[in-house]
């Protein structure tokens, strides 16, 4: 067999006797890449969105004895780097040092699947022919074990010409011999020692030879197949499966809504202490009321539903560690393409669940221009994690008992964004993007524990990116809107006046509930006449007659147009609008209560049933996100595209609202 180095050489760095203090990590999807990283870095890992490509890539540190601090850098799942696909593209730009912001890796950490040699050696060669020191994980050895394969560890290291060590990333077994690995490896760097074919013919002749070389079957031990293959015939079933993935996802959200009520009720009170807490030390004016009710109050509408979006990435990642989400992916294909959508669109539409952001990023990865097209309009119409705020208030709004009922509604909504969305890509591929979509070739992963380690870290790392945006977009937004709703000041109406006399005097006369109604009647009618006068106010005056049909007033008309800045903000600027003050009350009441106490200039509740059901179908369907539009502008190639988008989407949910408020105006 004919070999040749040149490749490599022609790579090799200029002195591999300098010090390594930057790896690159490579693997094939599902290979637990993902955990091995979160094993060695953990919350030291951050991700990084590198412009203008089409990848995440996520950036580690580790500190080993002797050598220091190391970065380590998770590049992209990939099954060659020599394909024209963007996540290749990104890995070959990433390991040659082309990425901004990433700097060119000294040395290589190539993970593998000790259960799936074969596969996964072909990437191992390519890999080790990039000319850089590298080092091997050979994972999952346990499960490899369990379908009775035995693998000759030293003999594989010496043919590979470099540290081959076998781990099991989600228990932690043999990452310190990685780890010593990467620690000898930093300190004297060597390149391997095996000349990798430039043929890919005779580097799968080389695959194969080192797979019968170094792997032996037991014989006398049964692979234990069984109740996997039953579950795959169940879950891959076109009607079994769809039945399980419908159950399995109205589980998820009904656990949502039922296991966050009680941190949700601490968050809250939390909150209402420190601002009670911050009006007792500042003296009153402007500047109480704008620590209190601008900041305090404005990131607690919105920090108040981190449990439920805590809970989802949870959730979703103990799914996806099972190895159930790829079987769902593979029975979403034929519904996809019966709607003009490849079966790789599946995997945007999913994370579009999360955030719509990386859904359409990741929509650049089908390879048909029409069908990436499609999916990248669609993509928003799926429930995000920035509309669950709105989902629960308005639910909690509708069914104060919460139960059964808030459950089936709240996944309801994530169904009719679905609907909608293949409503549309159906449209668009039978007008303006025709053509036809391809089967979705997808590798099944085995069955295996989920990792309770990944999803805790997963749920840190979306929990603090949600934290860090309140912090930042949304704090921005809702002091903007408290200064917006707060001036120019007016006086009280003589009302107001009326019905504190009245208070004062019933308090005298040792009418306590009677005076405390009176206050509170007094603040509610001060507070509306000041924001109705206000900059805010007069924006809403003048939008209620686009909103009236859909049966929102002018206080709800102000929330919908900041929305369209980050749909998110709406509970923020909803507690702004309505919580200048406590109003008096001595019950302190909590966000629902204070929500749906509030009233019309004619003293009709603002949040009707109608009107709430109203309101949570336009949520569902609206384009309400600044940065979403920039993205798909970005992934489409100019504006043109993202103004369809969002003047197509508003109009129909503005359309969709309005039928519900005609027919919940009927029957509630």
């Amino acid at each position: 067999m004919t070999v040749s180095s040149e490749a490599a050489e022609a790579r090799q760095p200029a002195s591999v006797q300098e010090p390594i203090r930057r790896f690159a990590l490579l693997g094939n999807p599902n290979t637990g890449k993902t955990t091995l990283f979160n094993r060695l870095c953990g919350l030291r890992a951050k991700t990084a969105n590198y412009p203008g490509v089409t990848a995440d890539a996520r950036v580690g540190r580790l500190e080993l004895g002797g050598v220091g601090v190391i970065e380590l850098t998770d590049l992209p799942g990939l099954y060659s780097l020599d394909l024209e696909l963007p996540e290749a593209e990104f890995c070959r730009d990433a390991i040659a040092g082309r990425v901004s912001r990433c700097g060119e890796p000294h040395a290589l950490l190539a993970i593998a699947d000790a259960s799936n040699l074969r596969r996964n050696l072909a990437l191992v060669l390519e890999v080790i022919a990039l000319g850089k020191p590298t080092v091997i994980a050979l994972n999952m050895i346990d499960e490899a074990e369990r379908r009775a394969l035995r693998i000759d560890v030293t003999d594989l290291e010496r043919r590979l010409g470099c540290p081959v060590v076998a781990i099991n990333a989600r228990n932690g077994s043999g990452i310190g011999g990685l780890l010593s690995a990467v620690k000898t490896l930093a300190t004297a760097p060597t390149l391997p020692s095996i000349q990798v074919p430039v043929s890919e013919d005779d580097r799968s002749e080389l695959v194969e030879e080192l797979v019968s070389a170094v792997t032996t079957r037991d014989e006398s031990v049964r692979p234990k197949g069984r109740v996997t293959d039953w579950l795959d015939r169940v879950f891959v079933h076109p009607v079994l499966g769809m039945g399980v993935f419908a159950a399995v996802m109205s589980a998820l959200f009904m656990v949502i809504f039922i296991l966050a009520q009680h941190p949700m009720g601490w968050i809250e009170s939390a909150f209402s202490w420190l601002g009670g807490a911050v009006s007792s030390v500042v003296s009153e004016g402007v500047g109480r009321d704008f620590l209190v009710d601008g900041v305090i109050g404005g990131v607690a509408g919105t920090v108040v539903f981190l449990p439920q979006i805590c809970l989802l990435f949870f959730l979703l990642s103990i799914l996806e560690d099972t190895g159930y989400l790829a079987r769902a992916a593979f029975l979403a294909d034929g519904v996809l393409r019966r709607f003009g959508l490849p079966g790789t669109a599946f995997v945007p539409l999913l994370s579009s669940h999360a955030c719509a952001l990386p859904g359409i990023m990741s929509a650049r990865l089908i390879p048909d221009p029409r069908e990436r097209l499609a999916t990248i309009l669609v993509a928003p119409f799926m429930s995000c994690s920035a509309r669950i705020p709105v989902y629960v208030l308005l639910i909690t709004l509708l069914f104060p008992g919460g139960g059964w009922r808030a459950g089936l509604a709240f996944v309801g909504c994530y169904v009719l964004g679905a609907v909608v969305a293949l409503l549309t890509a159906i449209l668009v591929r039978r007008t303006v993007l025709t053509g036809g979509s391809k089967a979705l070739l997808i590798e099944l992963p085995s069955y295996k524990l989920p990792s309770l380690r990944n999803a805790l870290l997963t749920t840190w790392d979306k929990g603090t990116l949600f934290l860090r945006n309140a912090g930042t977009v949304i704090l921005t937004i809702c002091i903007v809107l408290w200064a917006l709703s707060a001036f120019p000041r007016s006086d009280a109406p003589p009302e107001v006046a009326t019905l504190r006399e009245a208070s004062a005097v019933a308090a005298s006369e040792g009418r306590d509930q009677v005076s405390a109604e009176l206050s509170v009647a007094a603040g509610r009618l001060e507070n509306r006449a000041a924001l109705r006068y206000s900059i805010a106010g007069r924006i809403g005056v003048a939008a209620e007659p686009v909103f009236a049909p859909l049966g929102y007033d002018w206080q709800v008309s102000i929330a919908v147009l900041t929305s369209f800045a980050a749909r998110e903000v709406f509970v923020s600027t909803m507690l702004v609008m309505l919580g200048l003050e406590e109003d008096g009350d001595v019950e302190n009441p909590g966000l629902v209560r204070r929500v749906r106490d509030a009233e019309r200039d004619d003293g009709s509740p603002v949040f009707a049933p109608a009107t709430t059901g109203s309101l949570l179908v336009f949520y569902v369907l609206a384009m309400q996100c600044l940065p979403t539009l920039a993205v798909t502008r970005r992934a489409a190639g100019g504006w043109k595209w993202a103004l369809i988008q969002l003047f197509y989407m508003t109009a129909v949910a503005y359309v969709a609202a309005w039928v519900t408020f005609l027919i919940a105006s009927q029957f509630i």
